[in-house]
């Protein structure tokens, strides 16, 4: 799908997804998305992160991009201030911890565990450990069980390469927890679980309240099926070109891939053109 043509002159404060929006493939910040972070700022345009990462995983991003606003981990489970300081947290209810384990155990997916800034795993050498702790730049904890770990838990992740097996027990798991959990692909091999309230949404509305910045002047960019949740709170919505058709037809507007500096492309053409 081409990216459609349009443009705002409200926009007081953009929000973007990191993995697969941001960042390229190789996890690597652009110049050319940099520089469109420093015009967003320029032009009186706030800027702000948030994604599936810990937001210790996101430390890399603070400087470069001089972030200044609340950092959002874990889908908004961990907001956290530029220094790391816990500004919001949304546990997963203890009692719930346990038997979203087993679902994503009976599935046959791997489980990830993490509770604030702390990342436990049961699998040393697990499919995608190696390649997220070079992502967010720290290693895991290995333990044998997580028997004593639901207390304080932010999020779970159940990890297999087998994408129709992460969207189906997506689905199951929204069918058993209803809306005492929140289930979504944050990457086709990740399936994330946290509180219901620990959603890209609550990030649009926690920022919309400590920024003092009205929901329609709040445009969202992102490429995976939980971006969608931030799409419909906010002003503009701009969906990745490597998002699926589901995502796409969720946003106002579709820009280039991550790999051809779809990110950069947005904010020229969808945030800053027309702006003195």
């Amino acid at each position: 799908m081409a990216p459609h043509a349009g443009r705002s002159h409200k926009i007081e404060l953009v929000l973007a997804d990191v993995d697969g929006t941001l960042v390229t493939q190789d996890k690597e910040l652009t110049p050319r998305a940099v520089k469109a972070v420093e015009a967003l700022g320029e032009a009186g345009v706030a800027f702000a992160i948030t994604s599936g990462r810990p937001p210790a995983g996101m430390k890399m991003l603070i400087e470069p991009l001089r972030l200044s606003t609340p950092i959002s981990g874990f889908n908004g489970g961990l907001v956290v201030d530029t220094e790391l300081t816990v500004l919001q947290e949304r546990d997963i209810p203890a009692e719930h911890v346990g038997p979203v384990l087993d679902a994503l155990d009976k599935a046959g997916l791997d489980t990830w565990l993490y509770r604030g800034n702390d990342w436990f795993i049961r699998h040393d050498g697990a499919p995608h450990v190696a390649r997220e702790a070079w992502t967010v730049k720290f290693d895991p904890k290995v333990v044998d069980s997580y028997d004593d770990l639901h207390d304080g838990v932010v999020k779970i992740v159940g990890v297999s390469d087998d994408y129709d097996a992460v969207r189906t027990t997506s689905e199951e798991v929204r069918e058993q927890f209803g809306h005492e959990l929140s289930a979504a692909a944050s990457q086709p091999y990740y399936l994330d679980v946290t509180n219901p309230e620990a959603t890209k949404a609550g990030v649009v509305r926690y920022l919309s309240t400590a920024l003092g910045i009205a929901p329609e002047a709040i445009a969202t960019i992102g490429d995976q099926p939980n971006d969608v949740l931030m799409f419909a709170h906010s002003g503009l919505s701009i969906a990745m070109g490597n998002a699926d058709d589901g995502v796409k037809r969720s946003a106002r507007r579709v820009t280039t891939s991550n790999e051809e500096e779809g990110f950069a492309i947005a904010m020229e053409r969808f945030v800053l053109a027309g702006r003195s």
